[in-house]
């Protein structure tokens, strides 16, 4: 443990993945990429070449907020904001699932670029399917990996918010059980993802 310590240390105070953070930062919050996406685009605009340096999520996680911080934060907080209201619309809509909400809007770095994912914990993958269908919800059916580097399977959804316009919301469908395992805490020690009782939470105590 003391070494992994010493390793993030040093890594926190590197140049070059720093510069490389704070680039990859942008493009996150203003095209709303992933930050891996972000991260290798970073690199190829700064031209490095051979063994780059990566920034950790931790420290992807910092440059993020600052950016947000120093560029747009009236904006984004008003556009996260209209998220999570999307968010938890759709999770009253699908309580009967379990469900829960991860990445962006749920650990509040969310813009008007990025798609809302719910995670659903249920014995029958059909079941949704079902109730998008009975309810006239489209739906396009994909696949995603999942926290545990597999394959599952994801409904995506549109719904419109008045001041975002278009939303996507990605449904990724997940056994019962996995339930336990999705609260497990993240590389940086947060929760991963929140139900629906934990976003009203959040939205009650906005400020």
């Amino acid at each position: 443990m003391h070494n992994t310590g010493m390793h993030e240390h040093a890594l926190s105070q590197d140049p070059q993945a720093l510069e490389l953070a704070s680039v990859a930062a942008r493009w996150v919050v203003e095209e709303g990429l992933r930050p891996s996406e972000a991260k290798q685009r970073a690199a190829e605009h700064l031209g490095l070449r051979g063994r780059v340096r990566w920034p950790d999520e931790s420290m992807m996680d910092a440059a993020v907020r600052e950016h947000i911080a120093v560029f747009c934060p009236e904006s984004q907080a008003q556009e996260l904001l209209a998220l999570r209201a999307v968010a938890l619309r759709w999770m009253a809509r699908l309580s009967a699932f379990q469900p829960h909400v991860s990445g962006s809007v749920w650990h509040g770095t969310a813009t008007r670029h990025n798609d809302v994912f719910l995670q659903l914990f249920l014995d029958d993958e059909k079941a949704v399917e079902w109730l998008l269908m009975e309810r006239r919800v489209t739906y396009h059916p994909g696949s995603a990996k999942g926290w545990r580097g597999e394959m599952v399977p994801v409904l995506t959804v549109q719904d419109t918010d008045e001041a975002l316009g278009p939303v996507l919301i990605h449904l990724m469908l997940h056994a019962a059980d996995d339930v336990r395992g999705a609260l497990k805490p993240d590389a940086m020690g947060r929760a991963p993802r929140g139900n629906t009782a934990a976003l009203q939470n959040l939205l009650e105590n906005v400020g």
